[in-house]
């Protein structure tokens, strides 16, 4: 028999979000003790921005079950939303203790180290949901994008590759390794490719119209 919960989980699935806060607000009155009904209505409040209300909740299936590892997840994303990079750090450590063993918690954790310019600390969680995820093209530019901060450049080229590998239409990635073949390898025609592929992906993108004109020029001069 399928109980409240996992049919609202079915209702949120197909955008259903009424319906959905009907069955879980059963699901909590006929077992207030079940956090993942708690964490599942967080989910559809933080949706909508509601965050003061999505924080109570996860807050309580916390309280309910302290082992609850996708409750500290979550209540990790809404702060992480809300710039409170500090706290959400704190929560995907939990998360990650109490089982969230998932390449999007590890890319998460290092973005808070990335978002505070804590570049080295954030390297070995970008890493880690490389490995758990070898087809996140995001984590994957994160990761190279943190090398090359570090100066590591043959690492960095080889991450980003494998980047714009997975997502062609990465402009960031492109540029970013266009980037690292100019500055780590001083290979000008790999550079000015890697600009050219970035500005195909997307036209506007000021970095690589302008690096592919440096690029130019380097050729011109050479």
């Amino acid at each position: 028999m399928t109980n409240n919960n996992e049919l609202a989980i079915q209702k949120l699935q197909e955008g259903a979000y009424e319906e959905a806060l009907d069955l879980l607000n059963k699901a909590i009155e006929e077992n207030p003790n079940d956090a993942a009904a708690y964490i599942n209505f967080g989910n559809v409040l933080a949706q909508f921005n509601e965050v003061d209300k999505a924080e109570r909740f996860f807050q309580k299936a916390i309280t309910v079950d302290e082992d609850a590892g996708l409750a500290y997840y979550s209540l990790a994303n809404l702060y992480y939303n809300e710039e409170r990079f500090g706290e959400s750090r704190t929560l995907y450590e939990k998360a990650i203790a109490k089982g969230v063993e998932e390449a999007d918690a590890y890319f998460m954790l290092g973005m808070t180290f990335m978002n505070e310019e804590q570049t080295k600390l954030a390297l070995p969680y970008l890493q880690r949901s490389t490995e758990l995820d070898e087809n996140d093209a995001e984590a994957h530019f994160q990761y190279g994008l943190a090398l090359a901060q570090l100066e590591l450049g043959t690492e960095a080229i080889a991450v980003l590759e494998k980047a714009t590998a997975l997502d062609s239409k990465h402009a960031d990635a492109f540029y970013n390794l266009g980037v690292a073949h100019a500055g780590f390898a001083e290979d000008v025609h790999a550079a000015l490719q890697c600009f050219e592929r970035a500005i195909e992906a997307q036209p506007d993108h000021y970095l690589a119209l302008n690096g592919r004109q440096l690029m130019k020029q380097a050729l011109d001069q050479s």
